[in-house]
């Protein structure tokens, strides 16, 4: 099972111009923005890149932390002499990658359910694209779509939440925990008789140890799922048995 740490790479490129308006950084910020909550919903720990940085200050951020998957989210253009005309969302991985791959079959399927052209959806292995041949954790470079096409940047613009939503499903269902949308958080404590209440990457007795969680700890309790509990514990995301988190009043 994997742990549930996600880079989050939103486009630095403040250079693209949208044919409507804004550019390319401006809307995948957006994106990641509406991502942000469901991420941490689900118990998936994000940390994003500097909106103010490059490629390279990307790529280094991620490598120098230990992510288990490292997403980057971009809209394409087409070439000078097929400008505006062209439509599609292609996620690029590195050939070779099987975790990559898996993600990018996983994106498709969900992204193929909200975007009007569903049979232009596709995974594209690709050695070229520096984002995923230089990061260490498993990867995929998401292009949502042309930013050229008129059709294309409006879709974008009018379904940040849908989009925002099928991605954030996707690194669910890569990453093995359900898909939760945002609660209201509740301050609790740990409340167990002896030892240590473990925090764990998933909602299984199987998953990965994050922690060990003495009594009384603060925690803040995000979700709920079957008997299980989404807890940020000290900056930290996991989950942890229902029964002993005390919600305080």
């Amino acid at each position: 099972l994997f742990m549930p740490f996600l880079f989050l790479s939103p486009s630095t490129q403040a250079g693209n111009p949208y044919v409507t308006e804004g550019n390319e950084r401006l809307w995948m910020n957006r994106i990641a923005d509406r991502m942000e909550p469901y991420l941490r919903a689900s118990g998936i720990n994000v940390t994003r890149n500097d909106p103010e940085g490059t490629v390279g200050t990307s790529i280094r951020a991620s490598n120098a932390g230990n992510y288990d998957f490292h997403l980057a989210l971009h809209s394409n253009a087409a070439p000078p002499q097929s400008a505006g005309t062209v439509r599609g969302i292609d996620l690029y991985y590195y050939p070779g990658s099987t975790d990559g791959l898996r993600m990018a079959n996983i994106l498709a399927d969900n992204l193929r359910e909200i975007y009007p052209l569903p049979q232009r959806v596709r995974p594209l292995a690709s050695t070229s694209i520096t984002e995923i041949r230089r990061v260490r954790a498993p990867s995929v470079l998401a292009e949502l779509g042309y930013h050229d096409n008129r059709a294309d940047a409006e879709w974008i613009e009018n379904n940040l939440e849908a989009i925002a939503r099928s991605l954030t499903l996707s690194v669910t269902e890569y990453f093995g925990v359900p898909f939760l949308s945002p609660r209201p958080e509740r301050e609790g404590v740990v409340s167990v008789n002896s030892g240590n209440l473990l925090l764990r990457g998933a909602p299984a007795t199987t998953a990965r140890i994050l922690a060990r969680m003495p009594n009384g700890a603060p925690v803040r309790i995000l979700n709920s799922y079957d008997d299980w509990s989404v807890v940020d514990y000290d900056g930290l995301l996991g989950w942890a048995k229902s029964e002993y988190l005390r919600p305080l009043p």
